[in-house]
């Protein structure tokens, strides 16, 4: 299902303008040189992984599918770009019709990543696949972010639920797309509506310490959550007295009383001393939730704590310090000429600051070893070497404009993917410590052998 076709609140009615102004200016110009309508390949990939990560995760695919569709350009739009000047005549006349009638390629989401590995891959005209360079980048970019910090702390986390509750702490509609993106990542629940109805995650919440403080004492505060929302709620027992908090809560609720959460202070000492007090008040099933501007390596710390679930809201939605994949969009092919037969041409741009890239159209494989562990990313240009032919990562998203039956996928199905993914990466992979990437990158080229 399209869940762009929904037409739900939030879902912008076009994806055109997610662009850079000098992608129309490019677009102009192509068409009056004569390079339009070339055959073109563009990449996406990442020249390094952001500083001590040990491997990146794929998000944002679904979304991208959903952006490539309703990349259309209607009146409005027009009047827009002819009202400011930004293009002329005949290219708002072509731009009018433009449909994607390209290909699309990439690795499943879900999937993990290395440098260099060609994530997403987008073949068609010059015209056609230029302009969505901007809005490729932006969600692959961001989700991709999201997701990695995501299972980053989903590692951290063991089999101990995470939910993400940053909604407030970024732009509304990047809520959303990072509540899909944490799912994928092995988030398991999410505090925003808007990601609920979008996408089917589950949503959970109780109350805030305003709901305690509007009461005259925190017993009616409890008192009224409890009669509202049954005994298995989660009570809110920082707001004053942690410990006085725990009693009082139990004695209003029950010792059938679902959860506690602390948000405040020490976590790893005040859960101890909370499941040590529930354990003495006959509450031995009520469970502990922590929140607090946790990340992975506060996470981490509580292993050995007795807690039970995880909130986590602004270091998850700013990706945990690298807020961005670092992604780019790369034209690595373009054909000699516009003849519908001509060949592929391998182009690059070369320069120094680390900004160089390999041409050519690629391919990529994960070599595993005999534990079945992966052990390499294997990218070429090339034949594929007949060991790797059933290790291959990318997947056809698009046809001939058209998103394939199998592209679009359950969120559970993209989750148990990159749980299957990153369990078979070398145990260091989940390491917090600073370190290169966990597999090396290795380029084959034709004729360099395998």
């Amino acid at each position: 299902m399209n869940t762009a076709d929904l037409g739900l609140p939030v879902t912008v009615p076009s994806t055109a303008l997610f662009t850079d102004h000098y992608e129309l200016t490019m677009l102009q110009a192509a068409l009056r040189g004569g390079a339009a309508d070339r055959r073109s390949v563009f990449e996406v990939f990442t020249r390094r992984l952001p500083e001590g990560r040990r491997y990146g995760v794929v998000a944002g695919t679904g979304r991208v599918l959903d952006a490539v569709e309703n990349f259309r350009f209607d009146g409005r739009l027009l009047d827009f770009l002819r009202e400011k000047d930004v293009v002329d005549g005949p290219t708002l006349d072509w731009l009018a019709d433009y449909r994607f009638s390209g290909d699309i390629w990439g690795y499943p989401e879900g999937e993990v990543y290395f440098p260099g590995s060609p994530v997403m891959r987008v073949e068609g005209t010059f015209a056609e696949c230029v302009l969505l360079e901007t809005v490729i980048l932006s969600i692959l970019n961001h989700d991709s972010a999201i997701a990695a910090a995501a299972s980053r702390m989903a590692s951290a986390a063991g089999d101990r639920p995470l939910i993400e509750m940053g909604a407030r702490r970024t732009h509304e509609l990047a809520a959303v797309a990072a509540s899909r993106a944490a799912y994928v990542g092995g988030f398991t629940s999410t505090s925003d509506l808007a990601a609920g109805f979008r996408y089917n995650i589950p949503t959970v919440g109780t109350s805030a310490h305003a709901f305690t403080l509007v009461h005259d004492s925190e017993r009616d505060a409890f008192r009224a959550q409890v009669d509202s929302l049954g005994s298995g709620t989660t009570l809110l027992v920082d707001t004053y007295d942690v410990a006085e908090a725990v009693r009082t809560a139990v004695e209003v609720a029950g010792p059938s009383l679902g959860s506690v959460r602390i948000d405040s202070g020490d976590l790893l000492l005040v859960a101890h001393r909370v499941r040590q007090q529930l354990d003495e008040l006959g509450a031995t099933g009520t469970k502990i939730t922590v929140t607090s501007d946790l990340d992975e390596y506060a996470i981490a710390s509580l292993a050995a704590a007795p807690v039970d679930a995880y909130g986590v809201g602004t270091q998850l939605v700013t990706g945990s310090g690298h807020p961005t994949a670092s992604m780019v969009y790369k034209l690595v092919a373009r054909a000699g000429s516009t003849d519908a037969g001509a060949p592929l041409v391998p182009v690059a741009k070369r320069s120094s600051g680390g900004k160089t890239s390999i041409g050519g159209r690629k391919w990529a494989a994960r070599r595993l070893d005999g534990d079945g562990v992966a052990e390499a990313e294997v990218i070429g240009t090339g034949p594929v070497p007949e060991e790797l032919a059933d290790r291959q990562l990318l997947v056809e998203l698009v046809k001939g404009g058209e998103v394939t039956a199998t592209a679009r996928e359950p969120l559970d199905r993209l989750r148990a993917r990159h749980a299957a993914a990153r369990a078979g990466l070398p145990l260091s992979a989940t390491q917090l410590s600073r370190g290169e990437p966990v597999i090396p990158t290795e380029y084959l080229h034709p004729g360099s052998g395998s």
